[in-house]
């Protein structure tokens, strides 16, 4: 299988959180694991946030970054190009998806065409499962 994951699925990795053991579970299964560039802020920022919200304390959230930028160089990492962007922005419009969201699918979907395999997007952004889910991407959790 090879897995996108985005920003809500990733940073469960490094957050304790209800589906944590499962985001582990499909990184441990797949064959590639793949994100864009964009999620690398977009994890720091979760993470961030937790941390300023209280959810976790600061030194777990430091240690949470910490382990996050020491796996991100294991991560197949797609930039974002003029095509992801052309392609997120119809299916923002399409879709009704705020913006990083449809970068993400623009990306896996960009990443499943070059390839010609199935893509496995991981979300656990409702709005984003649902769209990726209407144009005939698997998806996790299903």
């Amino acid at each position: 299988m090879i897995l996108y994951l985005d920003a809500s699925a990733l940073v469960k990795r490094y957050i304790a959180e209800k589906n944590s053991p499962d985001v582990n579970a499909w990184i441990a299964a797949a064959d590639a694991v793949v994100t864009s560039l964009i999620t690398r802020t977009e994890v720091a920022a979760a993470i961030s946030r937790a941390r300023r919200m209280k959810v976790i304390p600061h030194d777990d959230a430091r240690l949470a970054l910490e382990a996050f930028r020491k796996e991100w160089g294991s991560l197949q990492r797609l930039p974002v190009i003029e095509a992801t962007v052309e392609r997120g922005d119809n299916l923002a419009w399409e879709h009704d998806l705020r913006g990083y969201d449809a970068v993400h699918l623009a990306t896996a979907l960009l990443w499943q065409e070059t390839l010609g395999l199935p893509v496995t997007l991981a979300t656990f952004d409702v709005q984003l499962s649902e769209a990726a889910k209407n144009i005939g991407m698997s998806v996790l959790p299903s």
